[in-house]
């Protein structure tokens, strides 16, 4: 062992540094075989989506030559910033106190090891850092003439060129690194070398990066742990049916309709914060539709069977378990936006089994859809749909990682350095843990829904879809609804929400709640977390909203239960799943939310 001012070195095991050496050897020669396996088997690389975004800067090249005299100005700005910067950096080697030239932004967590604040060298690289990608994008947000969707695309992939540049990223920039490097002989990398090889494995040549230990969790375990049974299910749902814990209930049930995208059981992931459990204890009814994680087998399934064998089967199903006819409905993210397709089609026949809405940051305008919005152009999507069309379903690791793009720093870069550099494994988290739990979509169902709501809008036209020969038309929607938007969603911006509301023609309650697509939501009263805006009237333009809503502390949960207590109905003896027409199939979650791929 030798022994440095404050730094330990603890020299590497042998026989633990041969039986990793092997493993390594192992895993590579594996990973090599297969993937020469895969390129005989289904061709080339597909080259498409490089040429994309190789367009795009194209395009900003062409506009730059244009109006040389911004670069030249910007180039100047960004010369002033280094030399700023050099003076700065050489006070501080002297000992002087000095205020930066570029600080990283509110909860930009790369730089919080201390040796970024306290250290010269450090502090020196990571000012520079911001310095030269903060004048990046400048530069692409600056440039003048460009296609509105080139900008967004340029903006976007120059962001995640920068946060890919990161020194936090690589070892010898990174001051954590250099130290765990220094105190274990180097075995951290050697042990990063090791993670990334088995994600590379269990990823069948791409890089499926673990976010969290996915052996610590199971549904119906310590996740998806609300008790109940699963009372009715077809080839694309199963129906639960959750014990009651009070002795009474409402009369009308609670249908909760989850996104098919991912799981759902992020509404019950553990007892404190379980929005299903929380309803439960209300005094609901509840119900919730868990959709299958479909395969090739599926692939002509559309939009139209998910309603048809989702909320509409659903409905059926719970007449014959409770007797009741009437529920309230509930949907969240994709799911409600299948929730005002429902009942836009009952509206059309009269049918009034849906007597409340409630929309969890649900987009039914999608003119402005965000970020995903640079995905969803001609030509990704005819490369998307070849790709369903030689699987029969969109595999959900590429979900997944589109979604990661979002926030690359939080859900790529971190778990790059933590797992690959560093040589730790990735802490339980049951929320990284449904994140990673990804689900496929049937080629025909997921083509139909980015053609028709990202790509063309078609869902605020009137008539513009049609799903089992009935021209939906939202306005016929007459019931009262409550919308939840949050404030830092990068999935469903909440002035877009704000906006679909608007197509309802019954009264609406929109409320804004802190955090973004999930924290936002999931956020239990007795955490006293966040914080939520409510304004009862509702101009047209969201910021006019905006600026007369009230701040209210804590969840949006009790705010949302005195909003549909008066719509819930008598209180009647709590309902036992299987005491009705319908018998139980099987214990909650059931079976279908326990079909996991990709591990």
């Amino acid at each position: 062992m030798v022994q440095l001012p404050g730094i330990q070195i603890n020299m590497p095991d042998p026989v633990q540094l041969s039986k990793t050496v092997v493993g390594i050897a192992e895993k590579s020669q594996r990973l090599v075989g297969d993937f020469l396996q895969r390129q005989s088997a289904d061709g080339t690389l597909d080259w498409e989506s490089s040429t994309r975004i190789g367009n795009a800067f194209l395009q900003m090249t062409q506009n730059m030559v244009v109006n040389p005299g911004k670069l030249v100005e910007a180039q100047m700005a960004l010369w002033q910033g280094h030399l700023s910067l050099w003076q700065q950096s050489t006070a501080a080697f002297f000992g002087q106190q000095v205020e930066p030239v570029a600080v990283p932004e509110h909860g930009d967590k790369r730089f919080q090891h201390a040796d970024w604040q306290d250290h010269y060298l450090f502090d020196f690289i990571k000012q520079s850092y911001l310095l030269t990608t903060r004048w990046m994008q400048r530069v692409v947000s600056d440039i003048e003439g460009l296609e509105e969707s080139a900008r967004k695309k340029l903006e976007f992939y120059t962001r995640q060129f920068a946060d890919a540049l990161a020194p936090t990223n690589f070892p010898i920039t990174n001051p954590e690194v250099l130290r765990a490097t220094i105190e274990s002989g180097g075995l951290n990398l050697l042990k990063g070398l090791d993670n990334l090889l088995s994600d590379l494995e269990r990823g069948k040549g791409k890089l499926n990066i673990r976010t969290t230990d996915l052996e610590a969790f199971a549904p119906g375990l310590n996740v998806a742990s609300t008790p109940g049974k699963v009372v009715y299910q077809n080839e694309l749902m199963q129906l639960i049916q959750y014990n009651p814990s009070t002795e009474a209930t409402y009369q009308k049930p609670l249908l909760i309709v989850p996104p098919w995208i991912n799981k759902f059981y992020i509404m019950d992931l553990r007892p404190k914060n379980s929005l299903l459990k929380w309803c439960v204890d209300q005094g609901f009814t509840v119900f919730i539709i868990s959709w299958v994680n479909p395969d090739e087998r599926l692939a002509h399934k559309n939009f139209e069977d998910y309603l048809l064998q989702g909320p509409l089967a659903a409905l059926n199903a719970i007449e014959q378990a409770t007797g009741e006819r009437q529920v309230n409905g509930a949907g969240y993210c994709l799911g409600g936006t299948l929730l005002s397709c429902t009942t836009a089609y009952l509206a059309a026949q009269g049918d009034d089994r849906i007597s409340t809405c409630t929309f969890l940051t649900t987009l039914l305008d999608f003119a402005h859809p965000g970020e995903l919005e640079i995905f969803i152009d001609e030509e990704q999507l005819t490369a998307l749909e070849k790709g369903m069309a030689r699987r029969g379903y969109l595999d959900g690791s590429e979900m997944a990682a589109t979604f990661s793009m979002l926030r690359a720093n939080d859900l790529i870069w971190s778990f790059f350095i933590n797992n690959y550099l560093l040589g730790r494994e990735p802490f339980p988290f049951d929320l990284l843990y449904w994140n990673s739990d990804s689900t496929r979509m049937p080629a025909t169902m997921h083509s139909f829904y980015l053609r028709n709501f990202y790509q063309k809008n078609r869902l605020k036209q009137p008539g513009g879809i049609t799903l089992a020969d009935q021209p939906i038309e939202l306005a016929r929607v007459q019931v009262p609804a409550y919308f939840l938007a949050a404030i830092e969603d990068h999935i469903a911006p909440w002035k877009s929400i704000y906006e679909g509301s608007r197509l309802l023609s019954g009264p609406v309650r929109f409320a804004l709640a802190g955090s973004g697509h999930i924290a936002g939501v999931i956020n239990p009263p007795a955490s006293n977390k966040y914080c939520y805006w409510i304004n009862t009237n509702t101009p047209e333009a969201p910021e006019r909203w905006f600026g007369g809503a009230e701040r209210h502390e804590g969840s949006w949960w009790m705010d949302w239960l005195h909003w549909v207590e008066p719509y819930a109905g008598d209180q009647v003896p709590a309902r036992v799943p299987g005491a009705g027409n319908l018998a139980v199939i099987e214990d909650a979650p059931g079976a279908y939310v326990k079909v996991r791929i990709g591990k």
